[in-house]
């Protein structure tokens, strides 16, 4: 069986090629390198994955690499991913990330695959007002970038149910972190990056907003290990690859630790692991962060016989030494 990965050379696509390669799965990547990196995909574990060049919304592309790599199974990951970016360019949004994911559907209804696994994303639940995020949590995603997982997640099980297709909807919760350095992510969108770019440029990190309803004050949140997420979807994909009767499709899990971090102890933490002791500033909230999302991961626990491995302390010491690999002189 092969599994095809899209967005497998962006930086949690190549944690998830590198888990499943690992493990012995057949892999080919699906990616139209808006920003994916090939050097991501080499030297893994067991075969490097065949990289396939293009886009999910080119259907006659996506009908060769089926028929020609024989894909049996499909880990979706290809999206616009910037909540900010999503609220200036909506058009774009729903173009790429439900647009896409229909014509990568129905590529998938006509060869015949049987297997397909989605990563969505906790933006789905918008700002719960819950202690844990739970899969029954209602879902109110406050943004374009969320609305299009949620529709996504519609779209692959409507389909799954109506064309005998096995699914598993993953809604990850906040990521970090590095399987090795030269995998660790490139962007300085999320906040463990977000830190890192200002103690480099000698700059205090920001942390928006000290007056939540929480023991510090700042925000909490749910922080996962980029190889533990990687991992998650390994286990998902098993469980779609079952004997026929124990894999059960249209599933939909929580994928973080259950445990919240606040921004204060985040920044501390960067602090102690990279030497650089810069108090961060504090400056006025951002509009529509809820002040706690952590997630329930009971469920994925018990459905996928998944839970979270790494520590918030290695998922930073990681994701430092993959920054300092491109930033030379961080340290």
């Amino acid at each position: 069986m092969t599994w095809l990965i899209t967005g497998g050379a962006g930086y949690i696509g190549a944690h998830v090629a590198r888990a499943m390669a690992a493990a012995g799965e057949r892999v080919t990547v699906l990616d139209d390198l808006s920003a994916g990196v090939p050097e991501r995909l080499e030297g893994m574990p067991g075969p490097d994955p065949v990289l396939v060049r293009g886009s999910v919304l080119d259907r006659a592309l996506l009908d060769r690499t089926f028929a020609e790599h024989e894909v049996t199974g499909v880990v979706h990951l290809a999206a616009r991913k910037q909540v900010g970016e999503s609220v200036e360019q909506p058009l774009r949004y729903y173009r790429e990330n439900v647009h896409g994911l229909t014509v990568l559907l129905e590529a998938v209804v006509a060869a015949g695959v049987r297997r397909f696994v989605f990563s969505s994303s906790a933006a789905v639940y918008g700002t719960p007002d819950v202690d844990l995020v739970t899969e029954e949590t209602p879902c109110v995603p406050m943004n374009p970038y969320g609305e299009t997982k949620l529709t996504g997640e519609w779209l692959v099980r409507s389909t799954g149910l109506a064309e005998g297709i096995a699914t598993t909807c993953l809604r990850y919760f906040n990521v970090a972190g590095a399987a090795e350095p030269r995998l660790a992510d490139t962007g300085v969108f999320n906040i463990v990056p977000m830190f890192f770019d200002a103690l480099t440029r000698g700059e205090a990190p920001l942390i928006f907003g000290d007056d939540y309803p929480t023991p510090d004050g700042t925000c909490v949140r749910d922080y996962i290990h980029v190889q533990d997420l990687a991992e998650a979807h390994l286990a998902a994909a098993r469980r779609l690859s079952a004997p026929a009767g124990e894999a059960a499709g249209d599933l939909t899990v929580n994928i973080g630790t259950g445990r919240g971090l606040s921004v204060r102890e985040m920044a501390d933490l960067v602090a102690e692991v990279t030497g650089k002791p810069d108090p961060a500033r504090v400056a006025e909230r951002r509009p529509g962060d809820p002040a706690r999302v952590v997630a329930s991961a009971e469920l994925a626990e018990k459905e996928l016989g998944w839970t979270a491995r790494h520590s918030v302390r290695e998922m930073i010491a990681s994701a430092w030494e993959g920054w300092c690999l491109r930033h030379p002189g961080a340290r």
